[in-house]
């Protein structure tokens, strides 16, 4: 009898505090969001978490306030909301390489990416353009590689630093191409001395690149897109020449990992509408980029992919910043 009182009792237990989570959950959110950013107000980064953030609030009719943290390519972020309270208030928009290539570039971190945090939406892609200086006597990706193939070590290629997506996309043409050319990393944008034929290649993000390349300080060699960019239709992807070889740079939401799903489900769905929005997609393809809005899963294992691929080359490369 007391074994069966006790069992009931345990049912009811339980079944008050699903209720009470339930009831939490529905009632989310009750006060401010704030979306931690791995980067400095202005950037690309922080401007598209303010596109999304405002439309969040507007829909969860609640403000989403932008709480800039940057340092060490996103990791300071990371830690600072892989150590919040996991009650759907504090979500962390960052770089998808915060995920992909910080952990294999650094040493040690002071939380683990995978265990301490949870992928909770993405909001846009971008691919990157090699371009070279338009006196570069390369104009293709394959007049590139038989060039290098002709002199090794010979021709350079700019990056915004030993373990960024500009060094390792062409670590990765380099590794499948058997070629060898010089990387040179800086510390601030290399865009001057490639113009200047300082440096003969960089890999630059779209958003920034199209505008060199409209104006003719710089030509376009290859697109690292899935598909080529529709403002430059003429220029080629990297996998028509290196099939498979297709690398973006894509930008996320997430959370600390003992978030209620049934919240990170909530604001999945809003980024996902968000993507969808005319207005916020038109202002994000005036950037040069795409809305990205995924599933969970989809988000996971985009970060799989990415995560593989990158940490292959790092290894093969043995590519540390610490």
């Amino acid at each position: 009898m007391r074994s069966r009182i006790q069992w009931l009792t345990g049912l009811l237990l339980m079944g008050l505090a699903c209720s009470v989570a339930f009831a939490q959950n529905a009632a989310w959110p009750s006060k401010p969001i704030r979306i931690v950013v791995g980067f400095a107000p202005g950037t690309p980064p922080d401007i598209f978490a303010r596109l999304y953030g405002e439309y969040a609030a507007r829909q969860l009719g609640v403000p989403v306030v932008i709480d800039n943290k940057p340092g060490t390519a996103g990791n300071l972020a990371s830690d600072t909301v892989a150590k919040a309270a996991p009650d759907g208030y504090t979500f962390l928009y960052n770089l998808s390489t915060a995920f992909t290539i910080n952990p294999y570039i650094y040493g040690k971190l002071p939380f683990d990416p995978q265990k301490d945090l949870v992928p909770v939406a993405t909001t846009m892609r971008q691919g990157l353009v090699l371009i070279a200086n338009p006196k570069f006597p390369a104009k293709s990706v394959k007049e590139l590689v038989a060039a290098a193939k002709a002199k090794p070590g010979a021709i350079s290629h700019a990056s915004y630093g030993a373990g960024s997506p500009s060094h390792l996309i062409v670590e990765w043409l380099k590794e499948e191409t058997g070629t060898d050319m010089l990387h040179v990393p800086y510390r601030a944008s290399p865009v001057t001395d490639v113009m200047g034929g300082q440096v003969d290649t960089l890999m630059e993000p779209i958003a920034t690149g199209y505008p060199l390349i409209s104006s003719g300080r710089v030509q376009a060699l290859a697109y690292s897109g899935p598909n080529r960019h529709p403002a430059m239709p003429d220029v080629p992807t990297l996998s028509e020449v290196v099939p498979g070889l297709t690398m973006t740079s894509w930008h996320g939401i997430w959370a600390p990992a003992a978030t209620p799903a049934a919240v990170q489900q909530r604001f999945n769905a809003v980024m996902v509408e968000a993507s969808k929005n005319p207005d916020l997609s038109r202002r994000i393809r005036e950037l040069n980029s795409e809305p990205l809005g995924l599933t969970q899963a989809e988000m996971a294992a985009a970060v799989r992919r990415d995560a593989e691929i990158y940490s292959r080359i790092v290894k093969a490369k043995n590519i540390r910043v610490d």
